[in-house]
């Protein structure tokens, strides 16, 4: 226990005097919780609209009013002109045409099913899909309150009205931010311990201090514990430093146990240390350390359903989903930080997590090397 103890104060002591490691420490956790939790949106605003009006009625007025009423939609250019509207559209002057076809307010009233039409610039097929979602809940919405007026006037006296009341649990403002920070937090943790374990070992073997470890009376397992728990600490700082700064700058507060939070990121941070070890073992420089280090964790995070549902994925991407690690640990955020999930509500992922820590560290005690055993 005494040796180990003296590697992890060496480790602390060359981390401290390392001027690389510390801006890595210090500060990536406020640039990724500040920039990557504000730009990290599914959400889309401001979207540039052309309207193409030959109806030119009160009617057609109304439905632009509408989508102008508003935050998701900026009118570029109203027109009767088709080929000026496609001239924005090529520009990338606008993402979308709103075509109202003439007579649109006579078949409204008549109730002969009126149309319209939309243009869509998808080239972002993502945010065309959005867009459309967008339109159409507001032409949904146009027509019901039209269709209620037409009931008024018509039958006022048998006209029911339906109060509908959204409640929406666990965001109840439905901010998207509150979504994205316990996956930030998850980014955050791995970049740190995959980075400095993996890059640490290798400055090991540049400056060659390495070889007059290995031939030391040490054993590999004090020596692998004593280089990865500064890491394993350092970790859990960046942790509890993410997670005050999400609560001083966005009000977000767990809803479950922290320290269930806590619990599952020590072993989560096993899984990632474990594989910097595999990399150090792979990689003589530290720049082969970082460029290993940042494919794979660049795989991690793409994989891992943190910007995309791992539902929507092909079936070969979920299944390289589940074998992702960062997966479940995200999971594992989400729902205890923002539905207060217990234990046992979080118990596949969280076994999950388990077994593949202790599958990594064996790989890696394995994998790893000593001259002197």
């Amino acid at each position: 226990m005494r040796i180990i103890l003296i590697i992890i104060i060496k480790e602390f002591k060359q981390i401290f005097r390392n001027k690389q490691m510390l801006p890595i420490i210090f500060a990536i956790p406020i640039v990724q919780l500040i920039v990557l939790v504000n730009a990290a949106t599914f959400e889309i605003k401001k979207i540039n609209i052309d309207v193409v009006d030959y109806d030119n009625s009160t009617s057609s007025r109304g439905l632009i009013n509408n989508f102008l009423s508003t935050n998701y939609f900026i009118l570029n250019n109203v027109t009767k002109n088709y080929e000026n509207s496609m001239e924005d559209i090529n520009k990338n002057n606008t993402k979308m045409i709103l075509i109202i076809p003439s007579n649109f307010e006579k078949d409204l009233f008549r109730s002969q099913s009126p149309k319209v039409q939309f243009l869509i610039n998808a080239e972002d097929g993502s945010a065309a899909g959005i867009s459309y979602n967008y339109a159409n809940n507001i032409i949904l919405s146009y027509n019901q309150s039209i269709l209620s007026e037409l009931k008024v006037i018509n039958k006022p006296l048998s006209l029911s009205s339906i109060n509908i009341i959204d409640k929406y649990w666990y965001n109840p403002k439905m901010n998207y931010k509150q979504y994205m920070i316990p996956g930030i937090l998850g980014i955050l943790v791995s970049i740190i311990a995959l980075f400095l374990s993996g890059m640490n070992i290798v400055r090991e073997k540049e400056i060659g201090t390495i070889e007059q470890l290995n031939v030391t009376p040490i054993k590999k397992y004090q020596f692998i514990i004593g280089k990865l728990f500064p890491f394993w600490i350092i970790g859990m700082f960046e942790l509890a430093f993410g997670l005050t700064v999400a609560w001083l700058i966005y009000g977000l507060l767990a809803e479950g146990s922290l320290y269930l939070v806590f619990g599952m990121a020590s072993v989560y941070l096993l899984i990632i240390l474990a594989g910097g070890l595999l990399i150090s073992t792979m990689t003589d420089t530290q720049q082969q350390a970082l460029f290993i280090a940042f494919f794979f964790l660049v795989v991690l995070i793409l994989m891992s359903g943190l910007f995309t549902p791992v539902d929507s994925m092909p079936n070969w991407a979920q299944w390289v989903a589940f074998f992702d690690p960062f997966t479940h640990f995200v999971e594992i955020l989400r729902r205890v930080m923002l539905k207060g999930a217990n234990l046992n509500e979080i118990k596949e992922p969280a076994i999950t997590i388990i077994i593949y820590a202790i599958a990594m560290l064996s790989l890696a005690i394995w994998k790893y090397k000593k001259v002197s055993d």
